[in-house]
């Protein structure tokens, strides 16, 4: 659409509101000299002709309409310091319109009657003011009428699609030309394995007569699985780079409409723009949103979601070998799926993206850091073994919580403390020092965290303590942090009773310290994971003798309405009683280990409790040196006044 053209829809559309709502509540009326004039329509009243005669024989009426046989309307006199000339809107008059009916005699003939002169300056018939007739019903009729019949016409420029075809904009999808798309492979850090796999995509794309000539066909859609922030949709771009063909990217939330086709619709338009544009790679994001299992429902098979999917499997099977379009699909829930979609000959290809290893979230830190000055100091390679379970989309949130840390501090380069900073609020959420707490409060945060984090020192299988803090972090008002020290992918039983004590140190030295009356509802989180673990060790893991290595949790993502369970009542009774033994075994424990070193958690407790956190370094140098504690503690409460007295200097 033109430039001048949009301007004067708008100048009209501007025109034509003010018009409208001026004649709603305006009148053009004339008075008894004849001068035309604007005046303001605020009451209207209706009364019979005789009620009308005498307020006419009163004097209150300025001039008489007649306007039909059954029909007049009386003006009270306009106040003639308050008159309005035309087009102008700052009046006070107030004009009352008296309509009179009259159902026996026509109009005229009724007037007459009364004695009322029908051809004086008094009484002005409908005729008379037969000019206005043609401006009002320009105003009333003609002038919405167009109104709307413009709002059609701009509503049509912008929604009915080139070409024809339905009067709605049918587009999902973003195109991304050879140009737009730059990543490349070299800028997916680590994952060498997860890109060799799609590297024979990249190649058909390029050169598709390698494939036939040996008979082999390409998988028609390619589905890239795993946790969220992995780097899913960073893979499918680089793909489209290194190929370097148009990248049709889609989040499967776009196709949902509330219409139902129009999803469908959008479907088809988007494989066909693709088709149009081969070679191509089509991306849909959070595929689970439109290709859910379908059938688990009792909604029926009309909804938009499953037309969606319909359409979505049929256009699929439309490939041919010399369609070169693949279709990459990312999600991190691909149980959910329907089973059609994930058949041979649709996607077929199933990636997982997993998390990184050491040496991946080293190269991932490293890639993070090119536009970020490091210090000298820095260890990249210790920051790597902290995070392990990370994924890229973590690591970068970490690198760049430590550059904006750097940066408040009036620093350009990263050091370890702002990597340190970094990772805390990403694993622990922000410090609330605000919050203040009681002091017989924070001293049973002191001692639940000490808990915690004594008994994980004397467990064999447990991660080793990070740090200790009793200051707020989001729920919770203290935490001990633990870390694993190398990546670990399976998990053994004696791990799993060790995290169990672990977790449960915490309301064990409430207990010890406080008494049993004076236990709180600090442990409500712990309890919920220790739960999880002695659950899902006997009906998961088979880690239980008596009831042997069988499943008998309902498997995850089952329909809501299953009403039974795959396993007898009996069975239910010995479940929750081992489930109860495993975790009053894990209590004893914890309570045996901090009973045996009580005295060192009391000399512990007074310096956590003024220094509000304990470091791994200054935690693990206590605890090995048990015998010469007291000094060691001193030392550090020493060494922590002086740095508050270095900070107020500041």
């Amino acid at each position: 659409m033109k430039k001048g053209f949009r301007w004067f829809i708008i100048f009209a559309l501007v025109v034509t509101v003010v018009l409208y709502f001026a004649n709603s509540s305006f009148e053009i009326n004339t008075d008894a000299t004849g001068q035309k004039r604007l005046v303001r329509v605020e009451e209207t009243k209706e009364m019979d002709l005789t009620e009308w005669l005498a307020v006419f024989q009163s004097g209150t009426f300025e001039r008489v309409k007649v306007i039909n046989d059954t029909k007049l309307e009386g003006y009270q006199k306009i106040d003639k310091e308050a008159d309005i000339p035309l087009m102008t809107f700052n009046s006070d008059v107030k004009v009352t319109y008296y309509n009179v009916f009259s159902s026996q005699k026509p109009m005229m003939t009724e007037l007459k009657d009364l004695g009322i002169s029908v051809t004086g300056s008094t009484i002005i018939t409908a005729a008379s003011e037969e000019g206005n007739v043609w401006w009002k019903l320009f105003l009333e009729t003609i002038l919405p009428l167009l109104f709307f019949v413009i709002i059609a016409l701009v509503f049509l420029r912008f929604m009915w699609p080139k070409g024809g075809g339905m009067p709605f904009k049918i587009q999902a999808g973003k195109l991304s030309s050879k140009k737009d798309v730059k990543t490349r492979f070299a800028d997916v850090a680590g994952m060498e394995e997860t890109k060799e796999e799609l590297v024979e995509i990249v190649e058909f794309l390029k050169n598709p007569n390698k494939f036939s000539r040996a008979g082999a066909r390409v998988p028609k859609g390619v589905l890239l699985y795993g946790q969220p922030g992995s780097g899913k949709t960073l893979l499918a771009r680089a793909v489209a780079g290194e190929a370097n063909v148009p990248f049709f990217s889609a989040s499967g939330s776009e196709f949902m409409e509330m219409l139902v086709g129009m999803g469908a619709a959008k479907v088809r338009e988007l494989f066909n723009k693709a088709k149009a544009a081969a070679p191509a790679i089509i991306f849909i994001d959070e595929i689970d949103a439109i290709g859910k299992r379908r059938g688990s429902g009792f909604t029926g098979g009309h909804q938009e979601q499953e037309q969606t999917l319909n359409q979505i499997l049929t256009e699929m099977d439309g490939f041919d070998k010399d369609t070169r379009v693949i279709v990459i699909a990312a999600t991190n829930r691909p149980d959910t799926l329907d089973p059609a979609l994930m058949r041979s000959g649709r996607f077929d290809r199933k990636v997982m993206v997993g998390r990184p290893t050491l040496e991946e979230r080293v190269l991932i830190i490293k890639y993070h850091l090119q536009n970020k000055k490091l210090d000298k100091s820095a260890d990249i390679e210790s920051l790597a073994r902290k995070t392990s379970g990370f994924v890229g989309a973590d690591i970068e949130t970490i690198l760049n919580e430590a550059a904006l840390k750097a940066a408040k501090d009036n620093r350009t380069a990263i050091t370890n403390k702002d990597l340190d900073y970094g990772l805390e609020k990403m694993v622990m959420w922000p410090e609330k020092k605000i919050k203040s707490l009681k002091d017989q409060e924070k001293k049973i945060v002191t001692y639940h965290e000490l808990g915690h984090a004594v008994t994980a020192f004397h467990l064999p299988e447990s991660d080793p303590v990070e740090k200790i803090s009793i200051v707020s972090r989001g729920m919770a008002l203290g935490v001990t942090w633990m870390m694993p020290t190398e990546d670990k992918y399976l998990h053994s039983k004696a791990k799993f009773l060790d995290e169990l004590v672990g977790l449960l140190g915490g309301r064990a030295a409430e207990e010890i310290f406080f008494g049993k009356e004076n236990i709180t509802t600090g442990a409500a989180n712990d309890f919920e994971r220790v739960t999880k673990i002695a659950v899902d060790m006997i009906t998961k893991y088979g880690m239980d003798e008596e009831l042997g290595t069988l499943t008998y949790a309902t498997k995850e993502g089952s329909s809501e309405y299953q009403l039974y369970k795959p396993y007898s009542e009996k069975t239910a009774e010995l479940i929750d009683m081992k489930v109860k033994e495993l975790i009053e075994n894990a209590y004893t424990r914890a309570k045996a280990i901090l009973l045996a070193n009580k005295e060192l958690i009391d000399k512990l407790a007074d310096v956590l409790y003024e220094k509000e956190y304990l470091t791994k370094e200054e935690f693990e140098k206590v605890m090995n040196e048990s015998e010469n504690a007291e000094a060691t503690l001193e030392k550090i409460i020493e060494e922590h006044r002086g740095e508050l007295k270095k900070a107020e200097k500041k």
